[in-house]
Order: structure tokens, then sequence, then C-alpha cells
């Protein structure tokens, strides 16, 4: 941070505010003596306003990169795991190994669900969406561990942590079983993180499930590509929600109810909706053409990207995992995949696609893998809340760890003046 100062006028009245610049990035303009002058900013979406102070996640769209604590998310797709990048997110450093074996099986002692959880799930009904079942009874852990909520108090942060972060899959995958009527699947400590996600899921009581290792590390990296993404809808409105001082797991949950919003988690779904709309490779070049007119509502869905003006770090590993997973499960003939994967061809050789920077991005990819892997699109949110989790709670944990305010929007109100109720 520096001591330079920007002026703005506002009529005849100079105002002096102050100038700070973090490790990288833009510099920011503190805005906040605006209120003692009796005006505000007025900033919709706030997409020129920083919020808070972070040590966690930068992004750079324009360069395409991603740092978490910052290490590039490529290297850490490569060379780590979900649970070490949790690891990383939460302390700020990398596990030496001892640390790193301790955290793994500190997650594993946590997997289980109190047995009355099972009720909240018998309540829903069997069409409900995963999501909504989700919401409710990562609310419901509140009641569970009401004793040990204590946000100033750093041991019960971090047992909630790793509460949350083992939890989530086991959360998951019963929201799938009860929505097929298939028994819950109990975790088992002898498998990984993502291969006892896959065997929750896909498992079955009468039988020995045997997790696939290409399977088990896409999902993986698929984790680890979601775990944060700097100041997003669904990670500001826990920080929101936190400045409140409301316990953990409703912070959370309402970070999942922000992610289920379409705009923001639902795109890996919408891309195989695309898919399906566009029907057979024979369709391509009218869609194509579409998505080229300005005048015609139809968008080619996983492709270019709000933040990343250049291509998405994450979509290079993901387009990776995608084909060594369609190899593994001989689906390179699939029909929405074959669609899929001349649409990527266009859109990386197409001069309308490049010269844009359309390129297909990390939803453009997940969705296919999730599809190949049997994961039905009503899911695809659900483990996306699951990845994000300890992005959440790590922005939540910060800041509640440092000196923090309620958080409380103004408004630029154009409604009526003061009028007098009319007489009877």
């Amino acid at each position: 941070m520096t001591d330079r100062k920007a002026t703005l006028s506002v009529g005849d009245k100079s105002i002096e505010l102050p100038v700070y610049s973090g490790t990288v990035g833009p510099d920011v303009i503190d805005v906040r003596s605006l209120v003692q002058e009796g005006v505000f900013t007025y900033d919709p979406g706030f997409v020129s306003t920083a919020a808070c102070e972070s040590k966690i996640t930068y992004i750079d769209g324009a360069n395409g990169v991603l740092l978490h604590r910052g290490y590039p998310i490529e290297e850490l797709a490569e060379n780590s795991d979900y649970l070490e990048v949790c690891y990383l997110l939460l302390k700020g450093e990398l596990p030496t190994a001892e640390e790193n074996k301790k955290f793994h099986e500190t997650i594993k002692n946590h997997t289980m669900l109190h047995d009355q959880m099972r009720n909240f799930f018998q309540g829903f009904r069997r069409d409900a969406h995963p999501m909504a079942i989700m919401c409710g009874v990562v609310g419901a852990l509140s009641a569970f561990y009401h004793d040990q909520m204590d946000v100033t108090d750093v041991h019960q942060r971090e047992i909630t942590a790793h509460r949350l972060i083992a939890k989530m899959p086991t959360i998951a995958a019963w929201c799938y079983k009860y929505s097929i009527g298939q028994p819950f699947m109990y975790p088992r400590n002898d498998l990984s993180y993502s291969e006892n996600f896959l065997q929750m899921m896909f498992g079955v009581p009468c039988e020995e499930y045997k997790p696939n290792p290409i399977l088990a590390k896409a999902m993986d990296k698929i984790f680890i590509l979601h775990a944060d993404h700097e100041q997003n809808a669904s990670t500001s409105t826990v920080r929101l929600a936190g400045s409140t001082g409301a316990n953990p797991y409703a912070c959370i949950a309402s970070g999942i109810a922000a992610l289920w919003g379409p705009a923001h988690g639902g795109a890996n779904e919408a891309v195989l909706d695309m898919l399906a709309e566009i029907g057979d490779e024979s369709n391509i070049e009218k869609f194509i053409a579409k998505a080229k007119d300005k005048d015609d509502p139809f968008r080619l869905m996983g492709f270019g990207h709000r933040v990343y003006k250049n291509f998405d770090p994450r979509a290079k590993v993901m387009a990776e995992t995608a084909h060594e997973v369609l190899t593994e499960l001989g689906l390179e003939n699939d029909p929405l995949l074959r669609i899929a994967q001349r649409l990527e061809k266009i859109a990386l050789e197409d001069e309308y696609f490049v010269k844009r920077k359309l390129y297909p991005n990390v939803d453009f990819y997940s969705g296919l893998i999730l599809k190949a892997i049997g994961i039905p699109t009503s899911m695809f949110t659900v483990i996306f809340a699951l990845s994000r989790t300890i992005g959440w709670f790590s922005h939540w944990n910060e800041m509640v760890s440092g000196d923090y305010r309620i958080g409380r929007p103004r408004q630029l109100y154009t409604g009526p003046t003061s009028r007098n109720y009319p007489k009877k």
C-alpha cells in the first residue's frame, strides 16, 4: 500500500481519497470517506468495487492467470491433490509431508454424518432438486454442532473446516442416492477423497465398489479447478452473511443458494442443454452461423468467460482430462460428445472465435467429463458446491480472523419522495 492520493471533484468540492496497491493487480481507490461528504459510489454488480482485502486467490483475466496463494492453478492441478489444495487455501502454505499426511487422516475421520441426518433427507420429496436438499442439510449441520461455533475461537473454526471438507462429499452423494431411491453408501476410509465420493455415488451394498483410477483422478482435478475463484457471487454472499456473525454452516448454505443460480453454477449444465439442442453433427454449421448472428438469441455455452479475456487456465487442464476420460470409457463416438469435440475444434480454429477469444472454458469440459462418468446434470452444481466449499470457508475464515464490519451496501433511490397518506 502507498500514501498516494486521488482527487474526486463533486460540483465545486474536491475530495482526496487514498490509493492503495496490492502485491499484484490494479490499484484501488479507498472511497470509504465519501459517506462523510454526503455522496456514495454507484456500481451495480460491484464490477469496479473491491469489497475486501484478501491473500487467498488472484485472477488476471486479461492474461489467463489464476493463482492460489501464489501458485498457478495449472501447477497445482498437475502436481497436487484436492486435499493438499484445501490445506493451502486454509493455511496459506503447502503442507510438509507430515502435515499433509495428518490432514488427510483428519479429513477421513470426519466423513460420517450423524445418523439422525438421514431424517432430513427423508423429509424431502424424491423429485426434489439435489441443490435444494444440499442447501437444507448443510444449514442443518448447525443444529448438530451448535456448541462448537464460536467464530472467535481459532480451534473451533479449524474443526468446522475439517467437518465441512469431509462431510460435503457424503452429503452430495446422499442427495443423489435419495433421488434415485438407492440405499445411502457410507464413506470408506481406505479410499482417497475422490474415490470415496465415486463409491458413495455409484456403489451399492450388495457388491464391492472398485474405483477406476482414471475417473478418480478426473474427479480430483474437477475438485481442484473449482476450489476457489476469488470474489465471485457466491463467495461474496458467504462473506456478506458472515459479516453479520452468522454461524459458518449458515454462511456456507448461503453460498450454495447463490451458486444454484444458472448464471453462476449452472454453466456446465447449460453446455449439455446446448449440445442436446444442436442434436446432430449435421446441424453444427447451422448453429455456428446462429452464434455469429448478433440478432439471433442463440449463444454457444461454455465458450468465453466473463473474467478471462484470454484462455481460461483451468480449461487447458480440463481439456486433457476430458480426452483421457473419454478414451478410458470408450465414449469417443457418443453423439453429444462428438458434437462437443467438433465445436471445440471450430472454436480453436475459426477466425471469428479466435479473434474474439471465445475459447472453450472450464465449464465446457467439466460438463463433458461429468456426463461421461455417469453423473446426471442435476448433480453438476452440487459437485461444484462440494468443490467450492473450501474456497468459501477460507474466505469466511480470513474475514472473521481480522477486523471486519457488517456489510451494508448503499443504493441510488429513485422512488417517490415523502407524501401524505390520502384522507378517507
